[in-house]
């Protein structure tokens, strides 16, 4: 008799699957998962079963129809479950090595890596083992995460290495394919037939991030970032004091970057901005200054209002520019508690409709030369916090994660703001405990920003950016008790911003939608524009 193909995929021995099995059982009778394999330790000594082999001893045991299909059981037995509770599956891959416009001098450089990127960062790493190769880095990643639990219907595809649009279009074109098609699970002969198939497909791409500077934004860059399906841009502002960024060589000004986020918020696109404390030139009291500027001009900022924000302190690195300007003694790092103080006081200024991607860069601690080495930043902030008697109100901290949802008690929120030439609103479903189940971002412009030949969907249009579900990521279609995802609040979330449009005057609602989320607006009553899609109001 043939191996099942569970079983082909990994080589186990007879030991391990009589533990796995003797562990499965103890799962479910309502051992813990951790507790569950202490006591079951493999003969001689021989360590303890992995959670891939759970994972697929339990599925092995669905698809034979000696279990039911559990999807509680499954979440206990999943690896690191806090990867896909923010309702996406995020898949990182990185651009092959490519000459970088900036000459910052914070920035590593490594031969072998996209510029400012290290060859032992987590991502990085995984980039150079499959040699960049975009279909074998997608394919990789979702086969780890499909052994150790995570779903992969829904995947958030992340394109790093440095800036994306200074690379061939031809190159960008075939990347992006290739992606493509490692979801779909087939090669396509074009992108527009990769799109197509992914519609459908069992990996489905629900978002496209790239990164990119401010100085490559234009309306023909964003038509064509359109094209290739993108729909989040992450970008470096670094500073908004023209000064500093002139003594780091950004290469850029503020205005140009106030400039670049106006014309992404007007297409519609998710952004992102990179936010860098301790520059050349920066002080503890300038940096607190620079992040209040990121915000409303009511709150007196510059209205760049970021829907997400990594903020990346500036580590000191051996063969930076900046490294020699440490030598002279003419650069000094902040240290741990300096810098923990810094992101505590400005922590609590960040606005509910943005989210805290990260504090610190992957970077391994033994690249850093002098300054704050701690990896657990976000936790020594957090704690800071707590000791202060203040929490932070951003998207990430709010997150509902786990927490189970009850949909009767859940709070309709609407919170306005003006983002440049727009009138932005946030609407969110929180629990009575403030945890975020779900939200929507509704752009309503004063004018169009954009050529009307090339953006004419965008004519006399109020613009969703983003709805998101939070919660544990489930397949689709799937419901699991207590979960924020499939309980119909992305639909409530749309009526709303279809009513509020009305209201505004807008004659029509457009979406700037995924591949894979465009049968879900579909049914929803939109329908396929140019670059986005449409609903008549």
């Amino acid at each position: 008799m043939a191996q099942p193909e569970w079983l082909k995929r990994r080589e186990y021995t007879p030991e391990q699957l009589a533990a796995a099995e003797r562990i499965l059982e103890s799962v479910r009778a309502g051992v813990k998962v951790t507790d569950a394999v202490r006591r079951n330790p493999l003969p001689g000594g021989g360590g303890h079963v992995g959670k891939h082999l759970l994972v697929a001893l339990y599925r092995q045991k669905v698809e034979s129809g000696q279990w039911p299909e559990d999807g509680e059981l499954l979440a206990r037995l999943r690896r690191k479950p806090v990867r896909t509770l923010s309702g996406v599956t995020t898949v990182t891959v990185l651009t092959k090595p490519y000459p970088c416009p900036a000459h910052c001098i914070f920035c590593p450089t490594d031969v072998r890596m996209p510029k400012s990127y290290l060859p032992d960062e987590p991502g990085a790493a995984r980039a150079f083992q499959n040699a960049f190769d975009p279909f074998r880095q997608v394919e990789s990643r979702i086969t780890s995460y499909e052994a150790v639990g995570h779903p992969t219907d829904k995947i958030e595809l992340l394109i790093l290495g440095g800036t994306w649009s200074a690379y061939r279009r031809d190159y960008q074109e075939e990347f992006v394919r290739r992606c493509f098609d490692a979801m779909n699970g087939r090669p396509a002969e074009t992108l527009d037939e990769a799109h197509a198939w992914n519609e459908n497909s069992e990996h489905r791409n629900v978002g496209l991030v790239v990164e990119t500077r401010p100085d490559e934004i234009n309306p023909t860059e964003l038509a064509w970032l359109r094209r290739l399906g993108v729909t989040k841009v992450q970008m470096g502002v670094q500073s908004l004091d023209d000064a500093i960024l002139a003594l780091n060589q950004r290469g850029h000004t503020t205005a140009q970057a106030a400039a670049a986020v106006e014309l992404l918020r007007a297409a519609g696109f998710k952004i992102v901005l990179h936010w860098m404390p301790n520059l050349l030139g920066a002080t503890p009291q300038s940096d607190r200054a620079d992040f209040l500027r990121l915000w409303e001009a009511a709150k007196g900022g510059l209205g760049l209002c970021p829907d997400e924000i990594k903020i990346y302190p500036t580590q000191l690195l051996e063969g930076t520019e900046l490294y020699r300007f440490w030598e002279r003694g003419e650069y000094r790092p902040y240290d741990t508690e300096t810098l923990t103080r810094l992101l505590a006081d400005i922590k609590p200024e960040i606005p509910r409709y943005c989210r805290v991607n990260r504090v610190i860069r992957d970077i391994p601690s033994t690249h850093v030369v002098e300054g704050n080495k701690r990896t657990s930043l976000r936790q020594d902030v957090l704690a800071e916090l707590e000791r202060r008697g203040q929490r932070c109100q951003c998207i990430r901290c709010r997150e509902v994660g786990a927490i189970a949802v009850n949909p009767e008690h859940l709070e309709l929120e609407e919170l306005r703001y003006t983002a440049g030439a727009a009138e932005e609103v946030f609407l969110s479903f929180v629990t009575p405990s403030d945890r975020l189940a779900g939200y929507l971002r509704l752009s309503l412009p004063h004018s169009m920003r954009l050529p009307a030949d090339v953006f004419a969907d965008l004519q006399g249009a109020a613009i969703i950016r983003e709805v998101h579900v939070y919660g544990q990521s489930l397949g689709v279609g799937q419901a699991q008790r207590g979960a924020a995802q499939h309980i119909g609040l992305g639909t409530q979330l749309l009526d709303r911003a279809a009513e509020l449009a009305r209201q505004a005057g807008f004659r029509r609602l457009a979406v700037i939608a995924a591949v894979g989320t465009r049968a879900y607006y579909r049914a929803r009553g939109f329908d396929a524009g140019d670059l986005y899609m449409l609903r008549e109001l």
